[in-house]
């Protein structure tokens, strides 16, 4: 099956600063789950895990056992870099429950972007010591080039390279229905295959950052922007990173095995991300689980705001991180953390 998914409405009414007028999708609200942890070990992560899955197939019917593909794909975030990547012990305790559920270890794959900061993180093996952090496990690094298909990916007019005079002429061409600014390849996006295509479903592993561009930088970012080639160009401008992100979720085939997202609450920054610094993070002994990315991301900002406010920062407003409604205007997920639907669970093991 071949997929294009051309942007168009949504980006130009991103870049002339008025909203989407087509009728706006009202998902069902998904629970978000919470279980608490003690000390971050990876018997505390697979406990915790453990726990959080077992209450989500009870609760949703929704066994997370392998199908006609026998594969699983883990989305993992480590572009920020040391010390703010999802954290080896979620990883570790991810791939124990999945296991338990019958999927062979060589059948469980990560998925990353960048492979320098994917060894910086020590997600692939260091070249001093040789040591395989996940053995058995393959690890897909995106930039590769080696897991993009020709036929899957995502259109856009904007240039692959920024030029504020290119991009304001393809904002005034696109609307007569030409692109005349890049070249073909310039407009696309191409998605990473295994996660849809090989996989029985996939789980995403983000962690929480504030971003310049769009806010906040989580669950719906590193299943997308950060899940595809040629995405840079979208950071260059606070107006079109938003529809990019929002279009990318609503990909139906992309959704369509995107079953949960869970996010250590272990290490957030709250302000000068996605770049590490130390000194503006923080860190709870709990993890949150949902299949909605948006609500997820929602509360989270929550987090980011309580936290900026208490160090002395102006908080991230809607419009900073308009994302989140654009996701929700194309049915990706529900923005009303206020009405969440907790399910929290004991204390870790």
């Amino acid at each position: 099956m071949r997929f294009h998914f051309k942007s168009t409405a949504l980006i130009l009414a991103t870049l002339t600063g008025t909203l989407l007028h087509a009728a706006t999708l009202t998902p069902p609200v998904a629970p978000v789950w919470e279980q608490k942890l003690t000390d971050f070990s990876d018997g505390d992560y697979r406990y915790a895990v453990e726990q959080l899955l077992q209450d989500f197939e009870r609760t949703t019917h929704h066994p997370l056992v392998p199908g006609p593909k026998k594969k699983v794909g883990l989305k993992i975030y480590a572009d920020s870099g040391p010390g703010l990547a999802t954290p080896f012990g979620l990883v570790r305790g991810v791939i124990s429950a999945l296991e338990k559920r019958g999927f062979a270890s060589e059948n469980i794959f990560l998925v990353g972007l960048n492979p320098l900061r994917l060894r910086l993180t020590g997600y692939l093996p260091s070249f001093s010591t040789g040591t395989v952090p996940f053995p058995g496990h393959p690890v897909y690094v995106l930039e590769s080039g080696k897991f993009y298909d020709p036929a899957w990916f995502y259109d856009s007019p904007l240039p692959a390279r920024f030029d504020s005079i290119l991009n304001e002429q393809a904002v005034k061409t696109a609307a007569g229905g030409k692109a005349e600014t890049t070249t073909e390849e310039d407009r696309k996006s191409f998605l990473a295959t295994p996660l849809f295509l090989d996989a029985d479903f996939w789980i995403n592993l983000p962690v929480v950052t504030d971003h310049p561009v769009l806010g906040i930088n989580g669950a719906l970012v590193n299943a997308t922007l950060w899940n595809a080639s040629n995405t840079f160009r979208f950071f260059k401008s606070p107006a079109t990173a938003p529809a990019a992100v929002a279009e990318m979720a609503a990909i139906p085939e992309l959704r369509e095995g995107w079953v949960l997202n869970l996010v250590s609450l272990q290490l957030y920054q709250f302000i000068g991300g996605p770049y590490f610094n130390s000194l503006y993070t923080l860190s709870e002994p709990r993890i949150w689980m949902s299949a909605d990315p948006v609500l997820l991301d929602a509360l989270m900002l929550q987090r980011l705001n309580l936290a900026r406010k208490h160090a002395g920062f102006d908080p991230i407003s809607e419009d900073d991180a308009r994302v989140l409604e654009f996701a929700r205007q194309l049915g990706v997920g529900s923005t009303d953390a206020a009405h969440a639907i907790w399910q929290r669970l004991g204390a870790g093991k």
